[in-house]
């Protein structure tokens, strides 16, 4: 499972409609708009070494699969902590998770505050789709990346495409999420 899936699985939709307490179609909207800045976020979080080791890590010990295999746990208060807790490493501040659930308000229609409670949720999810296709993270080691495997590009491959390019590659001119976090850094 990839990224992209997670918008078409039924049930994840109906359960985060459920624990957000809107109609599936907010709550498909609101995972499709928040979904490509989170994607964009593990991408640019993981373009070292150190960031792409950290993330094998968390996949490998996180036991986020549980979020896909299980969508009844999305309503889970944990999903919303573990979210939260991978939204600091990867946004670095709650201020960007508030600018990234305002410009994803902008570019859907949803209400920044119903986006902003879907972000960690969106971000477990996220973890669960990468953990499930990475095999717990065991795509994600270093010994794959000394094969000739980039990181970034196995990373991209997992994202499916929705962090912004052709091939599932962030760059800074396909992501709005680049300016967004630009923005924020200037103030930190």
């Amino acid at each position: 499972m990839d990224l992209q899936d997670l918008l078409s699985n039924p049930q994840v939709i109906q359960q985060l409609a459920r624990a957000a307490g809107v109609g599936e179609g907010d709550a498909q909207t609101g995972l499709a708009a928040l979904l490509p800045a989170v994607a964009a976020g593990l991408q640019r979080n993981t373009q070292g070494a150190i960031g792409l080791e950290s993330l094998a890590k968390a996949l490998g010990k996180g036991g986020h699969q549980r979020y896909v295999d299980e969508p009844e746990s999305i309503g889970d208060a944990r999903t919303k902590v573990d979210g939260n807790a991978i939204l600091g490493h990867i946004f670095g501040s709650k201020e960007v998770s508030r600018n990234v659930a305002g410009h994803a308000a902008k570019s859907s229609g949803l209400d920044s505050t119903l986006l902003k409670q879907l972000l960690p949720v969106v971000t477990s999810l996220a973890m669960g789709a990468l953990s499930k296709q990475s095999g717990g993270g065991s795509a994600l080691q270093p010994q794959q990346q000394a094969q000739g495997s980039s990181g970034a590009d196995l990373l991209g491959s997992l994202i499916g495409g929705l962090a912004g390019g052709g091939r599932g590659r962030a760059s800074s001119n396909d992501s709005p999420l680049d300016e967004v976090l630009d923005l924020a850094k200037m103030f930190f």
